[in-house]
């Protein structure tokens, strides 16, 4: 199962740009920018790193976010960010962007969209193609959500696929942000907002009803409503799943005890994803192995699930198929 995995063509939906920055990155990023503090010794950084709690997740996010100075500091990190999606066979992936966040930061538009176009190109050399998703904080409210979708709109840089809402989902009402999605759809922008990932059920469907959205980042606890699962594979909004990602930050208890199995088995659209992986432990290959093998999986089931991410992704039709031919041929080969 390892082999046919790594052999399989993969796409990843949700992974956060800040939130993909492993040791290898922040140990550039931390000598490039003593003055932030991080640690510059490759031990001492890798115990920064490991996994304590949430609340050191968000330590060890923001110390990374705090050396993100200019278009050298984003394409370093989208570099790194292609590395390792492409010693994963992954071919495309849909990377979440907060330029707002940047921005009050004080790197200029300029910079993040350079950095952002030149990392890309680096990533294309290495087979790894990238579109970005930029996203709104939600808890920076509806002047975020104003810079978001003006920066977006505005600068329309090559890549950019869609619009999301991320951040604190309980207190942050995703019907607010309406107007947003609105405007970003009209504009031809995607609608992928997180939901249902820390807040129940009817997150999910304020965010398909008033955010009118394509695919639900996490979507963890749509399996609560049955009427929304029901309507979920009505309307085939595929879900993006970050299982690792949940058990590290509490939602659930184990891969084994994830409600994947049961979006599954009731027909809804599951995409495996890592969110934020150094961070959380995880790789795209791993969230493969582990599904499959908490739940038992067949290398036929494993490969609808790449199947799945092929077909929810914003790729034009022809690199699809040409994708869904590969996952073919490899599941054909076992």
């Amino acid at each position: 199962m390892r082999s046919f995995v790594h052999a399989l063509p993969k796409v990843e939906l949700h992974v956060h740009l800040v939130g993909s920055a492993g040791v290898d990155t922040v140990l550039e990023l931390a000598r490039r920018h003593p003055e932030a503090g991080v640690p510059t010794d490759r031990a001492e950084l890798e115990r920064f790193y490991t996994f304590r709690d949430f609340d050191h997740f968000l330590k060890v996010y923001w110390a990374v976010q705090s050396m993100l100075k200019g278009r050298d500091d984003i394409h370093t990190l989208v570099v790194g960010l292609a590395a390792d999606l492409a010693r994963q066979n992954v071919r495309y992936a849909e990377v979440t962007v907060t330029p707002y966040n940047h921005l009050l930061d004080g790197m200029s538009g300029d910079e993040l969209l350079a950095g952002l176009a030149s990392g890309r190109a680096a990533a294309a050399a290495m087979g790894v193609e990238l579109a970005w998703c930029f996203d709104i904080p939600g808890e920076k409210g509806l002047e975020g959500a104003r810079e978001t979708l003006a920066f977006a709109l505005h600068e329309r840089p090559e890549g950019l696929v869609s619009f999301g809402l991320g951040g604190p989902e309980v207190g942050v009402g995703r019907a607010q942000f309406a107007p947003f999605f609105d405007a970003a759809r009209d504009a031809g922008l995607h609608s992928v907002p997180h939901a249902g990932e820390t807040s129940g059920p009817e997150t999910i469907w304020s965010a398909v009803r008033d955010l009118r959205a394509e695919r639900i980042g996490h979507g963890t606890s749509c399996t609560q409503d049955p009427a929304l699962v029901e309507h979920l594979v009505l309307k085939g909004i595929p879900l993006e799943v970050c299982p690792t990602s949940n058990v590290r930050t509490q939602q659930v208890s184990s891969i084994a005890e994830h409600p994947v199995r049961q979006m599954l088995d009731a027909g809804v659209v599951v995409t495996l994803n890592t969110d934020d992986p150094p961070f959380f432990g995880a790789t795209l290959e791993g969230e493969y192995l582990a599904v499959a093998s908490a739940l038992e999986l067949s290398h036929s089931e494993v490969a609808r699930l790449a199947e799945n991410a092929v077909l929810a992704s914003f790729l034009p039709n022809q690199r699809k198929t040409e994708l869904l031919e590969e996952i073919s041929a490899v599941l054909a080969a076992v």
